[in-house]
C-alpha cells in the first residue's frame, strides 16, 4: 500500500498498515494483547509467531533486516523484540509470513474462527 506524502510515495510497513486500518497514528506501537484483541488472533498463536521469529533471529541472522529495513544490508540489525513484532504485524496484516513460514498457524487461526 502506498500513500501520498508531500508529493512523494512511501511504502507502508505492516505496522503502519495495522495502525491505519485500526485508526491509530502511523508509528504507534502495540502490545501482543492489543493486537490479539483488535484482530481476533489468539494470544497463543501470536506467541508462537513471536517464538518462531526469535528462532529465526538467532539461527538465520542473514534474514534479519537492519534498522533501515534492508535485508542482509550493512549496519545495525533490528533488535530481537523489534523483529518479533515485525513478524507479528506481518502475520496479522496478511504479509509474507502468513503465507510462508507461519502458514500453519494462520490455518489454525482460521479453523478456530469457524468454531
Amino acid at each position: 500500500m502506498k500513500i501520498k506524502n508531500d508529493f512523494k510515495y512511501m511504502v507502508l510497513t505492516n505496522k503502519q498498515k495495522f495502525n491505519k486500518k485500526y485508526g491509530f497514528k502511523l508509528n504507534e506501537g502495540h502490545s501482543k494483547q492489543e493486537i490479539s484483541k483488535l484482530t481476533g488472533i489468539s494470544m497463543r498463536i501470536l506467541n508462537q509467531v513471536a517464538e518462531r521469529a526469535g528462532g529465526a533471529y538467532v539461527n538465520n541472522p542473514s534474514s534479519v533486516r537492519n534498522i533501515k529495513g534492508v535485508k542482509g544490508g550493512r549496519g545495525q540489525k533490528m533488535s530481537m523484540n523489534a523483529w518479533k513484532f515485525s513478524r507479528i504485524y506481518s502475520f496479522a496484516m496478511g504479509g509474507k509470513t502468513q503465507k510462508t513460514s507461519d502458514s500453519d498457524l494462520w490455518k489454525k487461526h482460521l479453523k478456530s474462527k469457524k468454531q
